[in-house]
């Protein structure tokens, strides 16, 4: 008879209580906070790419509005002047040598750049006038000449915005146009001033001929202050708007906002 002897062997189990060791957890710790950070990392440029890019979305809409306004506005005007003809209530940079405190600072027709002014300050642009047109769309004559209307483009400083102020002609019968006020006086009666574009720098002004040349503002010189003042508004033909503009990246690792749009509009002259 042959026995046959088993023998039993033991398998040796990890403790399923013993956990992982102080070495082994700070392992996971480390890679955990890795990920972590490549993850947060990631998804904060993510988020500000994505505001950068919404952020120069909505500049590319503003210049698209400004150059329609501008090239309709202009481009129907009877001509750029100097100051306001018509009175307006609410000047805000009036002209000091105007006891009567109802017109805008006199302005002429120089190249350069206007910078954006501080908070609470309303720096002209241009001025032009404009026919005034009564409600069935119809010229208002005063005889055989032309009513007409006021806008003045300005810069606020305190909202950054290139806006339009419109005087209108009281004299013109069933005149369309209504006067505009300040936004922070508006009513019903007097609306606010027309937002022509928004996050506004600096905007340089160049005037031209028609023929493309440059107007030559040295030719005339002011006989109150000696300043150059050229030929004045009414040679020119053409003018040009570069508007600059400019808004600070809300989240860290954006970009700030940086884009220019040059507008050149034939004026009827």
């Amino acid at each position: 008879m042959i026995r046959i002897n088993y023998q039993s062997k033991e398998t040796s189990l990890p403790d399923p209580q013993s956990g992982l060791t102080v070495v082994e957890l700070l392992v996971v710790m480390m890679v955990s906070l890795i990920l972590m950070g490549v993850v947060t990392s990631f998804g904060l440029d993510y988020w500000a790419t994505t505001a950068t890019l919404k952020t120069d979305q909505e500049t590319f809409v503003s210049r698209l509005n400004a150059g329609d306004y501008l090239r309709g506005a202009v481009n129907s005007a009877s001509g750029l002047i100097s100051q306001n003809d018509l009175a307006d209530a609410h000047v805000g940079n009036a002209d000091t040598s105007d006891v009567s405190g109802t017109h805008w600072t006199v302005i002429h027709a120089i190249p350069g750049t206007i910078t954006m002014g501080a908070s609470g300050t309303m720096t002209p642009l241009v001025y032009f006038n404009r026919p005034s047109v009564d409600t069935s769309k119809n010229i208002v004559l005063n005889g055989a000449i032309t009513y007409q209307d006021d806008v003045v483009l300005y810069l606020n400083g305190t909202t950054k915005q290139l806006l339009a102020r419109t005087i209108a002609n009281a004299s013109a019968a069933n005149n369309r146009a209504v006067t505009s006020c300040p936004p922070s006086l508006a009513s019903q009666s007097c609306p606010a001033d027309a937002v022509i574009a928004d996050d506004i720098s600096s905007v340089t002004m160049r005037y031209f001929s028609r023929s493309g040349n440059t107007i030559d503002y040295t030719s005339v010189v002011d006989g109150t202050t000696g300043q150059f003042i050229g030929p004045d508004f009414p040679s020119v033909e053409v003018v040009e708007f570069n508007l600059k503009l400019f808004r600070k990246a809300q989240l860290h690792n954006g970009s700030d906002t940086n884009n220019q749009t040059v507008i050149r509009v034939a004026l009827r002259n």
